[in-house]
């Protein structure tokens, strides 16, 4: 009997474009011999819409977009509800699914849900997701992990509106240009700008703080950029490591998604011994979350004295057609459909295990 996974995506941050096509991508890849697949979009204002065209209705903004379907926080559901001529019914749910990028989706908020419906699903738990999701939590835990990173700073906004002069004095005091700007709870580089002085530094926060109340500050570094997949729960595997060659000054929003120019090295050029370090590197990154599931690890390498510092971490991918994360496990031997139905069978192993708890 196939297992109905509910696909979830789009969602209300500013990932919400790549989340659709990741899911259309995941939705074409699933074993259909193993699962039945029910596609849930999440528009801009939180609703929820079922269809199996409902990506592309969205994408086209096609209202309305499919079938209202809701999820209560209630134990024992197991699925999703919808509003017939009969009443409320619910639609049996086996595995969630969720490929939701940025804040309310891959930040714990989502998870949190899953949790409180006690139903099985695919990534990271609420605490690493949190983490995951926030540059500042993780960049500590990292540090506690005894992970090296790139010389950094946190800045909160009312820290920032208080007084511009001094926190651009204590950067600069402390860090050297050029400088990424980022805000700290959001991927795909939304937001991130990079500045070589002083005015392009307080433009940079002005981009970065339309996304987030709290900023990371990382001083530049002329560095290869290499990337790992990990997979697993209690034991964790690690891809082979890829490198990005960005097509623009960094990897940001226009190189990912838009210029598709930007060169993926696969396996990433390396000596044996740097990439044994890379993958052991990953997996210390990923329990150091406490994640489970999956993640991409990313790191720079300093081109002049080849020191391998840690980036940050990603619970939830992108599954685009150029995502790294796939393209990883596929040159490791496990293709994009596997990998999929690995990522469902860690998830009820995980649901199973929890289920005995007390």
């Amino acid at each position: 009997m196939k297992k109905k996974v509910a696909l979830l995506c789009g969602g209300r941050s500013g990932e919400h474009e790549v989340s659709l096509v990741s899911a259309n991508s995941v939705a074409g890849a699933l074993d259909k011999a193993k699962y039945e697949v029910l596609i849930v979009a999440i528009d801009g204002q939180g609703k929820w819409w079922l269809g199996d065209d409902v990506i592309e209705k969205m994408q086209k903004d096609h209202k309305p977009y499919g079938e209202p379907v809701y999820m209560l926080p209630e134990p024992g559901r197991q699925g999703l509800l919808r509003y017939t001529e009969k009443g409320w019914a619910e639609i049996a749910v086996d595995v969630f699914f969720p490929v939701l990028h940025g804040p309310n989706g891959e930040d714990g908020t989502i998870q949190g849900l899953f949790e409180l419906a006690n139903v099985p699903y695919v990534g990271c738990g609420v605490l690493a997701s949190a983490c995951g999701m926030d540059k500042g939590a993780m960049k500590s835990l990292f540090a506690q992990a005894g992970l090296p990173q790139v010389p950094y700073s946190i800045v909160h906004r009312s820290q920032w509106e208080k007084d511009v002069t001094s926190i651009i004095e204590n950067i600069e005091k402390n860090l050297a240009y050029p400088l990424f700007v980022k805000p700290a709870n959001m991927g795909s580089s939304v937001g991130v700008s990079k500045a070589s002085n002083r005015e392009e530094l307080q433009k940079s926060f002005a981009e970065a703080l339309l996304y987030d109340h709290k900023i990371v500050v990382e001083e530049g570094v002329d560095a290869r950029e290499i990337e790992v997949s990990v997979l697993g729960n209690e034991e964790v595997s690690a891809s082979i490591a890829g490198e990005i060659v960005p097509c623009n000054d960094f990897y940001d929003y226009k190189a990912k998604y838009v210029d598709n120019k930007s060169s993926l090295l696969i396996p990433a050029p390396l000596s044996e011994q740097e990439m044994a370090l890379f993958q052991e590197m990953a997996i210390k990154a990923f329990k150091a979350i406490d994640g489970t599931g999956l993640a991409r690890v990313d790191f720079f390498m300093d081109k002049k004295s080849g020191q391998i510092l840690i980036n940050e971490l990603n619970t939830l991918p992108g599954f685009t057609s150029i995502s790294m994360y796939p393209k990883l496990w596929e040159a490791s031997g496990l293709n994009y459909s596997d990998l999929l139905t690995k990522l469902i069978e860690l998830a009820t192993a995980r649901y199973e295990v929890k289920q005995k708890l007390k």
